[in-house]
């Protein structure tokens, strides 16, 4: 698969197995996933009710493409309003094969949260869960080193730049999976901020796209 070319519905782990090529031993996890997000949808709203029987290709395909975008030298990732675990939780299991890369999921919702470290107990994985605000002094306490960042229908980018502002301060590079309205939120976010960006198209959703920033700064420090 290229980074640009469009797949196929993906509807169980044979046919996301045949696309991303990922090893037996992280297809199983990825099962185990699977079972857990309809395990606790029932009493967490973790992803949209419809959405649910397409979690192969909605929710996980949709997560798993971000991974080629992220900058090779990343070491830690933050993945911002992580709610059942999209992005960050996906990044994160595929990146337990992969030592040098930490992954810390921040999520305010306790019970999300609560679902992502038992999921991720489940799944023999590590990764840091910071159950609280990202502006909160608490998270950017937890996230300095930080050097990416990542988001799923969290905020729009101004939004996203705001509430990151320190992470961005540092260097980091964010890597966001947006939909057909990004091109409204990039002209928004320019009124405030100063940044690069390059738009990838998303393999799963034809109107989506994969917004990679850098270099993001107030407008008044240019």
């Amino acid at each position: 698969m290229t980074r640009t070319q469009q797949i196929a519905q993906i509807d169980n782990a044979a046919a996301f197995q045949a696309v991303f090529g990922w090893p037996a031993s992280l297809m199983a996890k990825l099962e185990i996933y699977a079972a857990s997000v309809a395990q606790w949808q029932k009493a967490v709203n973790l992803v949209a009710p419809r959405s649910l029987p397409d979690i192969w290709h909605r929710h996980f395909a949709d997560s798993a493409q971000v991974i080629t975008h992220l900058p090779s030298s990343t070491r830690h990732l933050a993945d911002l309003g992580s709610g059942g675990g999209f992005p960050g939780l996906i990044i994160a299991l595929h990146a337990s094969e992969t030592p040098d890369l930490r992954v810390t999921l921040v999520e305010s919702d306790t019970r999300k949260a609560a679902f992502l470290r038992e999921t991720a107990r489940r799944m023999e994985i590590v990764v840091d869960i910071a159950s609280t605000r990202i502006e909160s002094d608490a998270s950017v306490s937890r996230l300095v080193g930080v050097d990416t960042v990542t988001a799923r229908a969290f905020a729009p980018l101004a939004r996203l730049f705001e509430l990151a502002s320190p992470l961005f301060a540092t260097g980091a590079a964010g890597v966001f999976l947006k939909g057909e309205s990004v091109g409204q939120e990039i002209a928004d976010a320019r009124k405030q901020w100063c940044f690069d960006v390059e738009l990838h198209p998303s393999v799963t959703e034809p109107s989506g796209r994969i917004a990679v920033v850098r270099r993001v700064k107030p407008n008044s420090e240019t």
